[in-house]
């Protein structure tokens, strides 16, 4: 008997497991499957990295034995790249054939429409387009045994918590609820337990400190740039993420970056869903060397081989900061992180070094002027541009 059958999981799961190299429990799954086997109604917080969607994955998977009972258990997340992640992680441990369906905005209608009329046993979903349905009547949640609200921050804070409420209350009175992040302020927690009856609170330390190298490189704007591109041929990334606040500061960081001839592919929310999806695909492939990104990346992605993070701007929230660098040192990998402020950032890093309970190490070096991607081999190995543009843009260039 292997240790995730120590805690409940049956073993043909448990094998499943380990064909993916899984073999024991992280400290949340440990903490948390238990509960969840036994119907408690659960709030979550861990580090990113460390296994939450397996957490409440395992035991629900587990607890579907009979298909076509209606919509058993639901899964909300704030992105449509999550939403297809978390999708994917259900199909590789869906050991008892069950019907999952995603759903997300961007995505053809009508085919989420025809996929809504037959069995469906899981719904993964982000909550605008699954209200829609809601509301036309071909999604019905009077049968949910499980509500899962995985960045459960950002779901009941960030502009989400009117829809959150409207799904909560189309519910199943009966349902188990749980609540997934890797942080939850005091205000995030009590509206957890607004939702939520008589929950456990499961917390594992966050261990940032011992796994990411977080460095502060003190800059302006005029000179971010070259302190940027001078850092990329330093520390020589396999791969790499770079944040930057707004979609026209992506657009312009991607296109300079792109000028200096290093393998850029910029990611946000105005890029259509199918050209989204082809360039996280093959920034998981090792295509793209650097994802030029607003925070549409950094919540909840897990892509193995990212080794740096650079916050070309430093986030509007603190907590920002510690979704953004966990998309490096997955598991048990080791990674490196630096953010770039200036003077007016001054208030945000403070907020951000209470927050880690640490202090940033100061990087400090003379940035080379208007500096060039100087390692050719990676020009030669990442060598795959998607194209972003819209049609109606194209049109108006060639005008």
């Amino acid at each position: 008997m292997n240790k995730f059958e120590q805690l409940g999981i049956n073993g043909k799961l448990a094998k499943r497991l380990e064909k993916f190299g899984i073999k024991n429990p992280t400290s949340i799954q440990e903490k948390s499957i238990g509960l969840i086997i036994n119907k408690k109604d659960l709030i979550g917080e861990a580090p990113t990295g460390t296994g939450k969607t397996f957490a409440y994955l395992l035991p629900i998977i587990d607890s579907i034995t009979e298909s076509k009972q209606g919509i058993q258990s639901l899964i909300l997340c704030p992105t449509r790249e999550l939403a297809l992640q978390i999708s994917e992680e259900v199909q590789k441990i869906n050991i008892n054939n069950l019907n999952i369906m995603t759903i997300y905005g961007g995505r053809e209608y009508s085919k989420q429409i025809s996929d809504t009329k037959g069995n469906i046993d899981i719904i993964v979903a982000t909550p605008g387009r699954l209200i829609d349905f809601i509301n036309q009547g071909l999604i019905k949640l009077n049968s949910l045994k499980h509500l899962v609200l995985d960045e459960a921050d950002q779901m009941l804070l960030m502009g989400f918590q009117n829809d959150v409420e409207t799904i909560v209350n189309a519910s199943n009175k009966k349902r188990q609820t749980l609540c997934f992040s890797a942080t939850l302020n005091k205000e995030v927690k009590k509206l957890a337990y607004k939702i939520t009856k008589e929950a456990s609170l499961v917390q594992v330390e966050n261990n940032l400190s011992n796994k990411i190298k977080k460095y502060l490189v003190e800059t302006s704007d005029r000179e971010k740039i070259d302190a940027l591109c001078t850092l990329l041929n330093d520390t020589r990334p396999f791969m790499g993420i770079i944040f930057c606040r707004t979609k026209a500061r992506v657009d312009k960081l991607e296109q300079r970056l792109e000028e200096r001839n290093y393998n850029v592919q910029k990611l946000h929310s105005d890029i259509v869903q199918v050209k989204r999806e082809k360039i996280l695909k093959s920034f998981r492939d090792a295509e793209i060397q650097f994802l030029v990104a607003t925070d549409v990346a950094s919540r909840g992605l897990d892509i193995t081989g990212v080794t740096h993070i650079f916050n070309y701007d430093t986030p509007e929230q603190a907590e920002s900061y510690i979704h953004r660098v966990g998309r490096t040192a997955r598991g048990d990998e080791l990674g490196e992180t630096y953010l770039f402020a200036t003077e007016k950032d001054k208030k945000i890093i403070e907020e951000i070094e209470t927050l880690l309970g640490e202090k940033f190490e100061r990087k400090n070096f003379v940035p080379e002027k208007d500096i060039n991607n100087i390692h050719e081999n990676f020009s030669k190995k990442y060598n795959k541009k998607i194209n972003t543009r819209t049609k109606e843009k194209r049109e108006v260039k060639k005008k």
